[in-house]
């Protein structure tokens, strides 16, 4: 799989206004202002990172998966995709992609699909979905304000059929995205627990999440 990295020199750690370390398993949230350049970080390598975006000033905005694929144009997002809300605005662009796709069809996992794929001794492990409603209620949202997600760095082929398959991931451990903000957003993210598939590879790992002020970071 190709690489593609385009990120400023002075873009270290050291220059960051945020650097959070998430624990896996673990549902973590921040604010991300506009022209600030977000990063996440798959730290171990093959670990999926169930991502959302919402409007920071107004939360019934939010990321959207159909209006981001049809504004690319393509299936996956990488470097150069604008990713694009329920109201059609720009909410960040990817300027930087070190593994080089990633999903946006595939969703998050939850105890009900787990269950059907699975079986029922699954149906009690936790999931992304949980992962997402808990971090949400901390700004008073509630499930029905859990949207279709960005899976980064999850390997989900999709076949000429229009078949959808969750297999080993691509990632190498450091690989990262980066992302400038095009509004203020609340970013969401539940690292993913999934253990029944190879989507974490079977281990789920800790990640990072960094944030710069402006473009030099």
């Amino acid at each position: 799989m190709s690489k593609f990295i385009v990120t400023s020199p002075a873009r270290t750690p050291e220059t960051a206004v945020q650097d959070h370390y998430i624990p896996a398993e673990a549902p973590f949230s921040t604010i991300v202002r506009k022209g600030q350049v977000l990063r996440i970080e798959d730290s171990f390598g093959q670990q999926a990172i169930d991502t959302l975006f919402y409007n920071a000033e107004d939360y019934s905005e939010r990321y959207s998966n159909q209006d981001t694929m049809r504004e690319q144009g393509a299936a996956y997002v990488t470097t150069g995709t604008k990713i694009i809300s329920n109201e059609g605005k720009v909410m960040l662009t990817m300027t930087a992609d070190s593994c080089g796709r990633h999903d946006t069809s595939a969703g998050a996992c939850s105890c009900e699909s787990n269950t059907v794929r699975f079986g029922h001794v699954a149906k009690y492990l936790h999931a992304c979905r949980d992962n997402f409603v808990l971090e949400v209620a901390k700004y008073g949202m509630g499930k029905r304000d859990v949207p279709p997600n960005i899976n980064f760095f999850m390997n989900v082929p999709i076949s000429p059929s229009g078949e959808m398959t969750i297999v080993d991931g691509i990632s190498s451990p450091g690989d990262y995205v980066e992302m400038q903000a095009e509004m203020d957003v609340l970013l969401v993210i539940s690292n993913c627990p999934q253990i029944n598939n190879p989507c974490n590879g079977f281990d789920p790992t800790p990640i990072r999440v960094l944030v710069w002020d402006g473009e030099a970071g």
